[in-house]
């Protein structure tokens, strides 16, 4: 069952960077209370695996307190998607595939390519291919079946006349590999192949472990490469590349000194049940919670520098994950194109 309302509660000064507006939004303070200009709504379809989450960004209030542009931010939590288990993976690529056409018909509101599906799709796989955490976009731009080719062999037309949407993919690389910003490169392939959309695919940061490669974030807002690890380059949005962008992101990586500060309360417990530590604990819990997260990256950041913790299993991860993405938007694509 859905559960819909509207967020009304100022934002704690603590702040953990993240990317998932899911996680923004938990930040708040209170279960189920208000922040103003944000709306929410959860829900799992009967027998679904897949949890939905739907936070609104509706006006600029909304945006100043999340720290996030106006839109809709999609989350898809899956428990077991880091996981090798194709049907749980089929699933959750048709949740995925449904979204991102509902996603698209509302970003094409009102204009007459949303009657025609005549797409032009330009999928971008945002990363570094030779780091493992970071290879969540060219890695699922690596599986995807591009179809623009066709049209260069058998003639402009060719897919519109098959009913087929007219696929291109790109790994643009960082811009320490190219020495250019993302969007420098794809305004030029944008300028000469002439997409009506563009899917941008990214790997993200969270703040907690556990969503790590089992949450799928969807948006309309488009993407702000490294934004989640404090690397502000220019962003990617309809505004700056004159096309539509949908985001799809997953979390790969969560700041070291996130995760320590989430046993923080253990570590209290343990510093005042002991009495040589007792007032050390008693002042550490006197601590508003953005102080003692300044305070863990003063003991963490001189020693180890700015650390991002990512799972063990991640080249299998984000195998896993490049192939649910890319089928995704193949059934997407495809079969709202036929």
């Amino acid at each position: 069952m859905a559960v819909d309302y509207v967020i009304e509660k100022e934002k704690p000064d603590f702040e953990v960077r993240t990317d998932l507006a899911l996680e923004e939004r938990e930040s708040f303070p209170g279960d189920g209370g208000e922040i103003s200009g944000v709306s929410l709504r959860e829900w799992q379809e009967e027998e679904s695996q897949v949890k939905l989450t739907e936070v609104r960004i509706l006006d600029e209030r909304g945006a100043a307190a999340m720290g996030k542009p106006q839109g809709t931010y999609l989350t898809l939590e899956a428990d077991q998607l880091a996981k090798k288990d194709e049907d749980y993976h089929e699933e959750v690529a048709k949740e995925l595939a449904k979204h991102i056409r509902k996603l698209i018909a509302s970003m094409w509101e009102g204009e007459k390519k949303q009657e025609t599906w005549d797409l032009k799709v330009l999928v971008v796989g945002l990363g570094n291919p030779s780091v493992t955490p970071d290879a969540l976009g060219p890695k699922a731009v690596g599986n995807l079946q591009v179809t623009r080719h066709l049209e260069q062999q058998y003639g402009e037309g060719f897919c519109h006349k098959r009913g087929l949407p007219v696929i291109s993919g790109i790994v643009p690389g960082v811009m320490a590999q190219t020495g250019m910003e993302t969007a420098e490169i794809l305004k030029g392939i944008i300028s000469q192949t002439s997409p009506n959309l563009l899917i941008a695919i990214d790997a993200l940061a969270a703040r907690s472990i556990r969503r790590l490669g089992t949450t799928i974030q969807l948006t309309d807002t488009g993407i702000h490469p490294g934004s989640g690890v404090g690397n502000h380059r220019h962003s990617l949005t309809r505004e700056s590349l004159g096309v539509p962008v949908l985001a799809v992101g997953v979390p790969t990586v969560v700041g070291a000194a996130a995760i320590v500060h989430d046993t923080v309360n253990t570590m209290i417990e343990a510093l005042a049940s002991n009495m040589a530590t007792k007032g050390m604990g008693e002042f550490v819990q006197g601590m508003k919670p953005d102080e003692q997260y300044d305070l863990i990256r003063e003991l963490l950041e001189p020693e180890f520098g700015t650390l991002y913790v990512t799972p063990p299993n991640i080249d299998e991860m984000v195998g896993y994950l490049g192939f649910t993405i890319s089928e995704g938007i193949h059934q997407a694509v495809f079969g709202e194109a036929n």
